[in-house]
């Protein structure tokens, strides 16, 4: 793996908060410490001489100390409260970005529940830590250091104490750390496995409603739950550990001081300021040995997940631009040829979804795709864009081998309207424009009209300005598939693929849209991926795939001349509905 830096980035108002947090940690601390010194003074000098403006004098002293010491707690607290959720926008900001760069193929690596936890959980428990690192992780060492450097001055040998007790913790802290961290990893994944059970249901909870299938989801989810909670009970059995040994130590070490200090007050070697200010000095040190214990709890914790942000943040994408000087900017027209490409997922040279498939397109050309079920038609398209790369083989667009372009010039010139239809939330207006950011009004009602949607969208309260749903929940399938079409043709492309887009269309809505794209866009190359014969019958050249392969290619005549497999496709629809299934 790649060395990351999770730092890297910060902006500058970030780092400078970052560093007067821990400045004004120091600040605190140097106050806390001065105010035991302060009362034994007190006690010692005022209380036992019976001197009352002087007990008034220095207390009132101490107590504009521990008002600036409280003055710098709350700065170095709001700094770094400041400062951590800075960091955890920019490292959210960071990791969503190095998301966008990914190919399908990398996307495929992880599972969409698990980013999700990375970019909100583990980001969570990083700055949390983040926040701890630069407030407790200064206060709480300077702090340890003060307090034995004040408690050495008032009294060696009590101080020794301090040198027993703080090794005995730091074994403790240390081997309870080795043995906790791979379960907090392995708590992380049950996280993945939550968030995946409730995604999948909330994703497809009409199918659940349909279904009536509450009462499986809700086992499912409570199995999920359960091994979570397993998984973090088996994480914090040995870290709650920590406290008690810490609780421990600090009374073993407390008792002490009061059993010998008790001695030397007695004996006359030390006065009772002093055994005061040393027990008040204790409490400091062994309270900074605490945090400092809790601090070492949370790096265990959270080192599970800075490694799972790493991971994502180490991932190159497969699938790059080449260097700007040398790539290609324009595509010349829409003309596509494969040859000999096979492809297999997870670069799989032993699973291959197509093989040795060989094909040229015109550009202009109105092309048919048809297979069975599980024939690699989408596989085949998603290679012209680069969506995934091939293993073997070339890929030429324009004339050009694809890998020649430039990645958003090449994508800009092809337009797909995918299998799965996705709409995005915001009005109809919005998502149309993710073909063309700054088309015209006139132009959305032209893409519209040519994808039979413009009719429906007026018929809406709001029209073009209507709220879409997450997922476009609130238009049926049909209108969803017409608006992404609509969409598609807005970005004006060379090639426009349409993987199975109006198969929730009517057939007479579906001739109205072929009709349409003839007219308007008779120089795009246009490839249909279709189940339905009576979808690709006029293009001038159909590919029937079997099996990743191309098994025949020719016109509609020609196929049911000489294809087997595309002629008993047409007999089995003619006979029945029009949709008979391919496999």
């Amino acid at each position: 793996m790649a060395k990351i830096n999770l730092l890297r980035g910060l902006q500058k108002r970030y780092g400078v908060t970052t560093l007067l947090s821990p400045l004004s940690m120091i600040g605190e601390v140097c106050m806390e410490v001065s105010i035991p010194f302060i009362m034994a003074k007190i006690i010692d000098v005022g209380i036992a001489g019976r001197d009352i403006p002087y007990v008034i004098k220095t207390g009132l002293f101490m107590v504009g100390l521990a008002v600036i010491s409280l003055l710098f707690g709350c700065a170095g607290s709001f700094l770094a409260a400041y400062s951590s959720q800075g960091f955890a926008k920019n490292l959210r900001e960071r990791i969503y970005r190095k998301i966008q760069s990914f190919s399908f193929s990398n996307i495929d690596k992880f599972s969409t529940a698990s980013l999700v936890t990375r970019l909100t959980t583990d980001i969570t428990m990083c700055a949390n830590v983040y926040q701890m690192l630069i407030r407790i992780c200064i206060r709480s060492p300077f702090m340890m250091i003060a307090g034995c450097i004040m408690a050495f001055k008032i009294n060696t040998d009590l101080a020794v104490i301090f040198l027993i007790a703080i090794p005995v913790l730091a074994g403790a802290i240390l081997l309870l750390s080795v043995y906790a961290h791979p379960r907090f990893l392995k708590m992380m994944k049950k996280y993945d496995g939550l968030n995946a059970s409730v995604q999948e249901n909330l994703i497809g909870i009409r199918i659940v409603k349909a279904y009536v299938r509450d009462d499986f989801e809700n086992k499912k989810f409570e199995k999920s739950a359960g091994e979570l909670c397993m998984a973090q009970y088996n994480a914090e059995q040995i870290i709650i550990w920590m406290t008690p040994i810490i609780q421990l130590v600090m009374y073993a070490a407390m008792s002490a001081v009061v059993w010998f200090g008790g001695h030397k007050v007695v004996f006359g070697t030390m006065t009772p300021g002093q055994l005061i200010s040393f027990f008040a000095y204790v409490i400091q040190i062994l309270m900074s040995l605490m945090m400092l214990g809790m601090i070492f709890v949370s790096l265990v914790m959270v080192r599970s997940s800075v490694g799972r942000i790493k991971e994502v943040l180490s991932e190159e994408s497969d699938i790059k631009s080449p260097d700007s000087s040398n790539a290609i900017t324009k595509l010349k027209d829409g003309s596509v040829e494969f040859r000999e490409v096979s492809f297999g997922y997870n670069n799989r040279y032993d699973n291959l979804v197509l093989d040795n498939v060989s094909l040229k397109i015109e550009s202009g050309q109105v092309v048919g795709i048809i297979g069975g079920t599980g024939s690699s038609k989408t596989t085949l398209v998603s290679l012209i864009p680069r969506l995934y790369d091939s293993l073997s083989g070339m890929i030429f667009v324009g004339g050009e081998d694809i890998h020649n372009y430039d990645l958003k010039t090449l994508r800009d010139g092809v337009s797909v309207v995918l299998q799965k239809n996705v709409l995005f939330s915001g009005t109809i207006r919005e998502n149309l424009k993710w073909g063309n950011p700054n088309a015209t009004d006139e132009q959305l009602e032209f893409a519209c009209k040519a994808a039979d949607a413009d009719s429906f969208i007026k018929s809406l309260p709001n029209g073009y300005d209507t709220e879409l749903g997450q997922g476009g929940v609130n238009v049926s399938g049909g209108q969803k598939q017409r608006l992404c079409i609509a969409r598609a043709l807005l970005k004006n492309p060379r090639i426009l693929i349409l993987d199975d887009s109006t198969s929730a269309v009517d057939t007479a809505t579906e001739g109205r849209i072929r009709t349409s794209l003839k007219t308007i866009a008779p120089h795009t190359t246009k490839i249909i991926i279709a189940q339905r014969i009576s979808s690709v019958k006029d293009a001038d050249v159909i590919f029937v795939m079997d099996d990743g392969k191309i098994n025949g290619s020719g016109t509609h005549e020609e196929l049911l001349r000489d294809n087997k497999i595309y002629r008993e496709v047409y007999e089995s629809q003619q006979q029945g509905s029009g949709d008979a299934d391919l496999s």
